[in-house]
């Protein structure tokens, strides 16, 4: 979290671009990398990247902190930008360009992942989850976002996400499996 972020965001809201501008720098990274690992291509991602900062900075006035981390409402405006993509261009989510360095994949499942494994089955296995599972597995390992700034980005309980997380890394389990692969 940024700190002071309470006081950055009422400066924001009172239409302060530098103090927007901060956390558009604070928050930048995590977003485009959240985008990127489920669009897939960089020039996308990065009109992506800007149409929900601006429409952050266009909306700042309705944030209401609810003791959550400015990023969950990020979070929330760049899921439906992502569902929006794919419902305008209707392409399949295509990860194969993602680089090891951009995926944390070795967290995944908490260590119950062969850290030995094809980072290419990995990413063929997360295509195949469903869009739910692939935003908690992402926001999870890769963000690192609490189970409770996920549920307020995915509107779900903790409890929720657990069992999403839960199910993602028993569906990973079963099509890495299937395709060969063991588990430790």
């Amino acid at each position: 979290m940024l700190e002071k972020e309470v006081h950055i965001i009422r400066q924001a809201q009172q239409g302060n671009p530098e103090y927007f501008g901060m956390l558009y720098d604070h928050y930048l990274t995590p977003i485009y990398r959240f985008v990127f690992l489920k669009i897939g291509t960089k020039a996308e991602t990065e009109d992506l990247v800007h149409e929900i900062f601006l429409s952050a900075w266009k909306n700042i006035e309705d944030y209401d902190h609810l003791g959550f981390p400015f990023s969950s409402w990020l979070y929330q405006i760049a899921r439906h930008k992502v569902i929006d993509h794919y419902r305008t261009k209707k392409n399949n989510l295509n990860i194969e360009n993602v680089s090891e360095e951009n995926l944390k994949v070795v967290n995944i499942i908490e260590n119950e992942l062969d850290k030995n494994l094809d980072l290419n089955k990995i990413k063929d296995a997360i295509k195949q989850l469903n869009e739910d599972q692939q935003n908690v597995l992402i926001m999870r390992f890769v963000e690192d976002l609490s189970y409770e700034e996920i549920s307020a980005v995915l509107d779900k309980s903790e409890g929720a996400i657990r069992l999403i997380q839960h199910r993602a890394i028993q569906s990973l389990k079963q099509i890495i499996n299937k395709n060969g692969e063991q588990f430790i």
